[in-house]
């Protein structure tokens, strides 16, 4: 008797999604590097396809980055509310792309994990991305570099250029194992 593939449904109340930004330019020294939650976002795996859908409104400011680790000191709330306006109107256009999608079209077990290959649609453009999944501590994470102009995403700058967002983001995902079973493709 064949069994029933796991449908296995996440949201922000257990998994995380955060992205990573860097600024660069001649006045980078004052400038801050991000990190940024996604609260509001959906994934579900049926046993053969991972769909996810994310919210580009729900972007909130976490905290500043100083050298990799988190300075909450840099940021005060009224800079982290321009700083997320700036990135949901000016930057990912929310009005006119109101989700960022991602359906899968293998997923694919590996020595380490998994393979996730499928497209990515931000900004109103699709490209095929394939990271790999893996288990870290108690936690399955994928993370995934993103190059805006690949999305024809504008990075964030200020003064004529002086100051900017580099154009690489880093996003990672992660979800708590006890939301994963044992053999995914199975229930």
């Amino acid at each position: 008797m064949a069994r029933t593939p796991a449908l296995i449904r996440v949201d922000a109340s257990s998994a995380e999604c955060l992205v990573f930004t860097e600024k660069e330019g001649l006045l980078s020294s004052v400038a801050h590097d991000l990190k940024i939650r996604v609260t509001k976002f959906d994934l579900a795996w049926d046993g053969a396809t991972l769909t996810a859908s994310f919210d580009p409104r729900s972007l909130r400011v976490v905290n500043a980055l100083k050298g990799g680790r988190e300075d909450p000191e840099a940021l005060g709330e009224g800079d982290k509310a321009k700083i997320e306006k700036s990135i949901i109107d000016d930057v990912l256009h929310a009005k006119r792309h109101p989700t960022i999608d991602f359906r899968s079209s293998e997923v694919v077990a590996e020595e380490k994990g998994f393979r996730i290959k499928g497209e990515l649609t931000l900004h109103g453009v699709t490209h095929r991305i394939s990271p790999e999944a893996s288990l870290r501590g108690d936690r399955w994470s994928v993370q995934v570099s993103i190059h805006q102009s690949d999305y024809e995403i504008e990075p964030f700058s200020a003064m004529l250029g002086i100051l900017k967002v580099k154009p690489k983001l880093r996003v990672r995902l992660s979800v708590p194992a006890s939301e994963v079973p044992d053999d995914p493709f199975e229930a």
